[in-house]
């Protein structure tokens, strides 16, 4: 009975509240460092970053000259594309590391975010290929998908330094 108490006592201690869950188990990360998926993203996810960064300047530009505007639908295509393709390889990695296609728990508001992400840029290629709302509603269309994309890389960025992080104390050297 007194056990019981200490134990409830801890569980509710500010300290036990405080201290993160560690993002992967022992088992999730041999999982991830042995998966073919996780290089694949690690090469999908800068390349999609540099398509976006030379999209984002042709629809800016478009935006404030007119001029472009087909070379720029083609870019955000082409960035709608990358998108789809780091989706699809990260629900195979999510299936090979945690078990589920998607919203697997160490990355579920991530993925909840990046059905926006991924709604956003449909709209847009949508919108693109059925003519709906001029070109300039268009490509405004394609920026807020790429906000979106920003806020949702954002979300990644610091879940990988998160794991980074926690695997530091298991890669350190004896004292």
């Amino acid at each position: 009975m007194a056990k019981d108490r200490q134990r409830q006592a801890r569980k509710s201690s500010p300290a036990a509240r405080s201290t993160p869950r560690p993002l992967y188990t022992p088992e999730e990360r041999r999982r991830r460092d042995e998966s073919v998926w996780t290089l694949v993203q690690g090469v999908l996810a800068p390349i999609q970053f540099l398509v976006f960064l030379v999209s984002l300047g042709l629809v800016i530009r478009t935006l404030a000259t007119g001029e472009g505007a087909a070379v720029a639908a083609a870019s955000v295509v082409v960035k709608a594309g990358f998108l789809y393709a780091i989706m699809i390889t990260g629900a195979i990695w999510e299936k090979q590391v945690f078990g589920q296609w998607l919203f697997a728990r160490p990355f579920f508001w991530e993925d909840v975010f990046s059905m926006l992400v991924l709604a956003l840029h449909g709209a847009y290629v949508a919108a693109l290929l059925l003519g709906i709302g001029s070109p300039r509603a268009q490509l405004i269309l394609a920026l807020a998908a790429y906000a979106s994309y920003v806020i949702n890389a954002g979300q990644f960025l610091l879940k990988l330094r998160a794991a980074r992080l926690q695997a530091a104390p298991l890669t350190a050297a004896p004292a």
